[in-house]
């Protein structure tokens, strides 16, 4: 079901002054000056950033040699590259290189590449231009064979200039990664794969004199992202590196790919320009009069390069945490069923729905020229605590959408166990006699269990590696998308099934040496309020004006700006930067969220799909049924397979791609027992090929499916407020200016349900 979206969205452009951090590191010179040929022209035709010149007069550059010694220093072949051969994976690794000349954090500061092994003649140890080492781990520079094919698993074909690069972006909690070598995961596809460290929240770094200062505040992690892409971006013009500069997909998980999805949707604006100067970044460069140059010398000639996406591939993504809480606020709200855990909770969800819904109506959103609103009124929506209208209406059709090709798609399930009615494991003879329809009639009946693929076809990386601990586990478990179990059937919302767990992202071990993977998430920690699944309304403040007090000081501290004058909070809304001036916008994105999460309200995403279709961008949203927190792909779908497709779809002269047919299953899986939610008493599944629920039905299962917090006070969802902005000693500073709104006005109310039960 596609829809043409028109929306009218207001862009809080900004002008970013803010430099790196506290004391940067001494920059890095390079030994010597080298000059370095780039690839032949025969071999490589040129990109479209090869072709885009820089047009700034010269006369109005700031000083040429800063550009030349940053250029001279992280061209890779004056870094002392060493590449390790893969034979497995026939991929070729770069070991971590750092990707700026002036760090802050060396060690989170830092890239890895990995390379088909199809794109490589060898490795040239002497300088001579010629391969001399096939294997092994040398020291030397990649010899490119710009002849060579890779044909993927899907049939795309490409070549060491036309391979797409794939930008993992770690930050699993907006925190920090380590730098790790790039996994061979897409080394068959013909993709190249980057990884990247970053800085995140609670980051501390040492100055000159030895003191502790605090770091890590938007937007480090992004920052570094885009920085680590200008690196890679430079190199592959030197000829350095295979892969094309303008087929750049970001993907990453949970905060991770809240930043993909930014790295998309602020893809080169120029508000994020100083803070990648300040850190000695390369193609970016200050003006004397105050513009800037994003161009480096490829022989001679002045290159533009973008620190923007192509595509973007982001699951479950946290963004925008500017609507987050009343979003999700006002979803819990509309399931009139939903026990909050206090008064005073269920009474602040209350006002933040109302807030939610002027701000929605505020945006003057349409769809194929119909204008989205909410609307409230108590007789006409009983069901919904009053809330109705076309954009409530767009929501749930993007839930029976998605619904609709989940039971569509049952027979790429691979592994499944399916159950008669009365409850036993049918044989395998009438597994192979299923028809989809019998399919999907047992899934909404609950009469299956997962394989233990869980049917998935892989997200980047594929199904392997876990992300134990990231964001959503305060304590340090995996985000397995548990869910508590609701009512029966009868609007309570159904119990729903735990969703897949598996990392849906590629380089597990960024995660393994995040802190956002062993910090404690949401916890009642100093200057924090109480975390989720508790009636008491906060622990941290001994009544509510003191929290009041706090709020204040903290949202005018934000307002205020930073030390360069900017409302970080402003910066790292994404819906400021689609379709806005300067940003070069992707040429298409696709977000990916477990419809049974409790992670970020399915509205921030649906806005998400508005904005970047509206901006013209070929845009994708998936609310994968019975997925929770970052889902892997799931009945024949998987990241590569999209990958080919947007590439197939969007590059001149590239293969169509379709789908594979799936392989009917004929032999039943090996569970005891269903496992499956039944969804038969709120699912209206008559005719399979057209399945519907109400609104009413739809909250109850987000409330009871996706309940991970209990929203309607200080933090949605285990404190999406302490995600990136945070001080040595306080793990959360609130900036939302629409929950202090609400705490100011309905102050009469509030004061006197706070703390009590």
């Amino acid at each position: 079901m596609r829809r043409l979206l028109a929306l009218t969205l207001s862009a809080a452009m900004l002008l970013g002054l803010c430099a790196c951090g506290g004391n940067p590191a001494e920059e890095t010179a390079a030994d010597g000056q080298t000059t370095v040929e780039a690839a032949p022209a025969a071999s490589v035709a040129p990109s479209a950033e090869q072709t885009r010149q820089n047009e700034t007069p010269a006369a109005e550059t700031a000083d040429q040699t800063d550009h030349s010694d940053i250029e001279n220093a992280l061209d890779l072949r004056n870094m002392g590259q060493e590449w390790t051969y893969d034979a497995d994976a026939d991929a070729w690794v770069l070991s971590i290189v750092t990707a700026v000349t002036k760090p802050e954090i060396e060690d989170q500061q830092g890239v890895s590449v990995c390379v088909p092994g199809a794109y490589v003649k060898g490795v040239d140890t002497d300088g001579d231009g010629t391969a001399d080492a096939a294997g092994g781990t040398v020291t030397g520079a990649l010899v490119i064979d710009y002849d060579a094919q890779v044909t993927s698993t899907n049939g795309q074909v490409y070549t060491a200039a036309t391979a797409p690069v794939i930008l993992n972006t770690g930050a699993a909690g907006y925190s920090s990664s380590t730098n790790t070598t790039a996994a061979t995961t897409y080394a068959r596809e013909g993709y190249v794969n980057v990884s990247c460290g970053n800085r995140g929240k609670q980051d501390t770094a040492t100055d000159s004199s030895g003191n502790t200062y605090y770091t890590g505040d938007a937007p480090s992690c992004l920052v570094d992202q885009k920085n680590a892409a200008r690196f890679v971006k430079y190199n592959i013009l030197l000829g350095n590196l295979p892969g094309s500069v303008d087929y750049w997909v970001s993907t990453g998980g949970s905060g991770g790919g809240a930043h993909a999805t930014m790295f998309a949707a602020t893809s080169n604006n120029p508000d994020f320009y100083d803070y990648e100067i300040a850190c000695g970044a390369v193609g970016v460069y200050r003006n004397a009069d105050g513009s800037y140059d994003t161009s480096v010398k490829i022989n001679g000639e002045s290159v533009s390069i973008s620190d923007g996406a192509w595509g973007c591939m982001a699951y479950s993504a946290i963004t925008s945490l500017y609507e987050a809480d009343m979003a999700l606020a006002f979803e819990y709200y509309l399931d009139t069923t939903y026990d909050f855990g206090s008064e005073f909770q269920k009474e602040t969800a209350k006002y933040l729905a109302a807030e939610y819904m002027d701000y929605i109506n505020a945006r003057n959103l349409t769809v194929d020229g119909k204008a989205l609103r909410i609307e409230y009124d108590e007789a006409k929506y009983p069901d919904t605590n009053g809330y109705g209208g076309s954009y409530v209406d767009y929501y749930l059709a993007e839930f029976i959408e998605n619904l609709q090709w989940y039971l569509d798609n049952l027979d790429y399930a691979e592994g499944w166990t399916w159950f008669d009615t009365d409850g036993s494991a049918l044989s395998d003879e009438a597994v192979a006699a299923m028809t989809g329809a019998d399919k999907a009639a047992a899934f909404i009946e609950g009469r299956y269990a997962k394989g233990s693929s869980g049917g998935m076809s892989g997200g980047p990386g594929g199904a392997g590696g876990r992300m134990d601990g990231g964001p959503g586990d305060g304590a340090g478990g995996p985000p397995s998308g548990e869910m508590p179990g609701g009512g029966a059937p009868d609007g309570n919302g159904p119990d729903v099934p735990s969703g897949d767990s598996g990392r849906s992202f590629d380089n597990s071990d960024v995660a393994a040496n995040s802190s956002g993977d062993t910090m404690d998430v949401g916890t009642p920690d100093a200057g924090t309020t109480q975390a989720a699944g508790t009636s008491t309304d906060s622990k941290n403040y001994a009544s509510y004006a003191d929290m009041l007090a706090a709020y204040r000081a903290n949202v005018a501290e934000v307002e205020a700006g930073d030390s360069y004058g900017n409302n970080i909070v402003a910066l790292y809304n994404p819906l400021n930067y689609i379709g806005a001036e300067g940003t070069e916008n992707p040429t298409w994105t696709r977000i990916l969220m477990g419809a049974s999460e409790g992670d970020m309200s399915m509205f921030a995403s649906l806005n998400l799909e508005i904005a970047f279709r509206t901006a013209g961008v070929d845009a994708h949203l998936a609310w994968q049924w019975d997925g929770g927190h970052v889902p892997s792909e799931a009945l024949g779908d998987s990241f590569a397979l999209w990958v080919d497709t947007m590439y197939g779809e969007h590059v001149e002269g590239a293969q169509e791609i379709t789908k594979a047919a799936p392989s009917v299953q004929t032999a039943n899986g090996a569970a005891d027992s269903a496992a499956g939610a039944d969804l038969s008493g709120w699912v209206d599944y008559s005719d399979i090929r057209s399945v519907s629920f109400s609104l009413a039905d739809a909250a109850a299962y987000r409330t009871s499916g996706a309940s991970k917090a209990i929203p309607g006070f200080d933090v949605i969802d285990y404190g999406q407020e302490d995600y990136v902005f945070g001080s040595s000693t306080a793990d959360a500073r609130h900036w939302s200016k629409y929950v202090l709104k609400v705490f100011e006005e309905h102050a009469d109310t509030l004061s006197g349900l706070f703390n009590n039960g």
